[in-house]
């Protein structure tokens, strides 16, 4: 299966294959394949009468053959994209046209939020004759890799706590991640080629020192100042700073800190590779490692289940504030 960087820079150069099929969880990157292939295929002069669009919930597959078997009225290409393709019944039904896929037609299949069975003779045919492409949800600890790379790709720098802290608000939603980058983008210094946390504060709405980042990163280092004040503040805002949100991204951390405790080579490069983050979050692990033994980790994460639970009604009435305090102490005591 190829990448998505390969399939947009061919796509990008003008090479177009006969069938395109677009699956997976993370509609952005179909998304943008699909409106590549839309965009570069056909000159504007030729998309009225060689390009058609057809939606999965309105059309079937004789309709979508019959669409890809015409001949192109002018020029020598036609494209036929069927978006939302996961609402078309009998899709598989498509098989015996892209057995014989006509070579003067692109037809591009967006399949969203879904993928077909491997095991299917459908997915094998597919294999053997389309270029297939699984968009899968990116993890939410990827996410500032993810955003540090993607800006990266346009020569801007990020600070790693700027990019932690879009990654705690914003989730694994590429679209939305995005849209706010191309926000900080706009109202970047003249001559700035890094977006910092302080920009992020301005103007994504983020504290830059109260956030689960500096949570994180207060109990990394036993700092009980710093993380009650960030514990009070969470709960003065509970709706900026929902319990849930922050006990996904604390599971997160010492969940990797579990994982560091049990590896054998610590060097930098090992751990961050070990661990799916930077290379300058690895300080940040060396620290809570020596602060939370390994046994303590594992209370912290039993910890951890017990509050999720608790949070969603199970055995407790406190408040969402009043459970977090609890947490905390209980973590750095």
């Amino acid at each position: 299966m190829l990448k998505y960087e390969h399939i947009l820079a061919e796509l990008k150069k003008g090479h177009f294959n006969p069938v395109y099929f677009l699956m997976g969880e993370e509609p952005y990157f179909i998304d943008i394949l699909s409106d590549t292939i839309e965009e570069h295929a056909l000159d504007a002069s030729e998309k009225t009468l060689n390009q058609v669009i057809l939606y999965g919930k309105d059309t079937d597959y004789k309709t979508v053959t019959e669409a890809a078997r015409r001949f192109p009225m002018t020029g020598k290409q036609q494209v036929v994209i069927v978006k939302e393709a996961q609402y078309m019944r009998e899709i598989e039904k498509l098989s015996h046209y892209i057995s014989q896929p006509l070579a003067s037609t692109i037809l591009v299949i967006n399949y969203k939020y879904k993928k077909i069975d491997k095991r299917t003779r459908f997915y094998k045919l597919l294999e053997e004759k389309a270029v297939v492409f699984e968009a899968d949800k990116i993890r939410d600890y990827q996410v500032p890799a993810w955003i540090t790379d993607y800006l990266q790709d346009k020569e801007i720098g990020i600070e790693p706590k700027a990019a932690a802290m879009l990654g705690d608000y914003l989730g694994s939603d590429i679209g939305k991640i995005v849209n706010e980058l191309e926000k900080l983008h706009l109202v970047m210094p003249r001559g700035s080629k890094q977006i910092t946390a302080l920009q992020v504060e301005q103007n994504i709405g983020i504290s830059k020192d109260y956030n689960a980042y500096e949570l994180n990163n207060a109990l990394a280092s036993k700092d009980i100042l710093k993380a009650n004040r960030i514990v009070f503040y969470f709960s003065k805002n509970p709706r900026d700073n929902p319990l849930v949100l922050t006990l996904s991204s604390l599971f997160y951390f010492f969940g990797k800190l579990l994982l560091f405790h049990s590896l054998k080579n610590k060097s930098d490069e090992n751990v961050a590779s070990s661990l799916g983050i930077k290379k300058y979050f690895v300080r940040e692990f060396q620290t809570a490692a020596r602060n939370y033994p390994m046994n303590k980790v594992v209370d912290i994460v039993s910890l951890l289940r017990e509050y999720d639970l608790k949070s969603k009604g199970s055995g407790s009435l406190a408040s969402e504030g009043d459970l977090l305090k609890e947490l905390v102490f209980k973590i750095m005591h």
